[in-house]
C-alpha cells in the first residue's frame, strides 16, 4: 500500500482520550438530573457524533443539544487535555510525516482537536487538522473526510488512506471513495471494523508504517 496522504482518526487511534469523555458524558447527566452511564455504554460514545449517542440512549433532540453542551462545560474545562497517546503513535507519525502528508479527519470539534495535539507537540506532523464544527452542521466522519479533501484539493483518492478504530471511520471512507485502515488497539472490535469493510488490519500504531510504506 503506497499512498501519499494519510488521514487519521483521533479518538481511540492517536490518544486514548476516554477519561475526559466519559466524566464529561456523566457530568451532563447529571446536570440534567439523570442517572450516569456504565462503563459498557460510555464506550459506544467513542467514535460516533456526540449528539447522535445522546439521542441513541434515549434523550430527545432539544434534551441532546442540552446534554452536548454540558458536556462541553466540563470538556473545555479540563477534560480536554486527559488524554494518553497510543503506544508508538508518536514515532509512527514522525516517520510518516518525513515522506507523507498527514492530516487528521475526526469528529471530535475541530477546536478541541487542535488543543489536544498542540498540547501533546503533535502538530508540527500534520498537514491539516480537521474536525466537526461546534455547531452541529459537520458531524458524520464522511462528512469530514470529504471537506478534509476538499479543502486540500485532493481529487486522487487512490493516494488516500483513512485509519480509524471504529466502523465510522472505515464507512466514512468507503463513502468517499478511499481505502481504510482499521487499528484493533483502539475501542472498536476486530468483528466491527471487518464488517464495516476495513482495507487492512493492524494490532499496533508501528504496524502502519510498514503497511503504509
Amino acid at each position: 500500500m503506497r499512498k501519499q496522504h494519510i488521514l487519521f482518526d483521533l479518538d481511540g487511534t492517536i490518544v486514548d482520550s476516554s477519561q475526559g469523555i466519559f466524566s464529561s458524558i456523566n457530568y451532563a447527566l447529571r446536570k440534567l438530573e439523570r442517572e450516569e452511564l456504565p462503563l459498557d455504554i460510555l464506550k459506544t460514545f467513542v467514535g460516533p457524533p456526540l449528539k447522535d449517542s445522546f439521542i441513541r440512549i434515549g434523550l430527545d433532540e432539544r434534551t441532546a443539544d442540552l446534554a452536548v453542551n454540558y458536556y462541553r462545560e466540563l470538556y473545555k474545562k479540563e477534560a480536554v487535555y486527559q488524554v494518553k497517546t497510543y503506544e508508538g503513535i508518536e514515532e509512527t507519525l514522525a516517520e510518516l510525516a518525513k515522506t507523507k502528508k498527514i492530516f487528521l479527519a475526526t469528529s471530535k470539534p475541530e477546536f478541541f482537536a487542535k488543543i489536544i495535539l498542540e498540547h501533546l507537540a503533535f502538530t508540527s506532523y500534520f498537514t491539516g487538522i480537521y474536525g466537526a464544527d461546534l455547531e452541529g452542521t459537520r458531524t458524520a466522519k464522511a462528512d469530514v473526510i470529504h471537506y478534509a479533501l476538499t479543502t486540500e484539493n485532493i481529487t486522487e483518492r487512490e493516494t488516500v488512506v483513512m485509519i480509524g478504530d471504529r466502523k465510522h471511520d472505515i464507512l466514512g471512507a468507503a463513502d468517499n471513495g478511499l481505502e481504510s485502515i482499521g487499528v484493533l488497539y483502539g475501542f472498536g472490535s476486530k468483528e466491527e471494523l471487518t464488517h464495516a469493510g476495513a482495507t487492512h488490519l493492524v494490532s499496533t500504531a508501528k504496524e502502519l508504517i510498514t503497511l503504509i510504506d
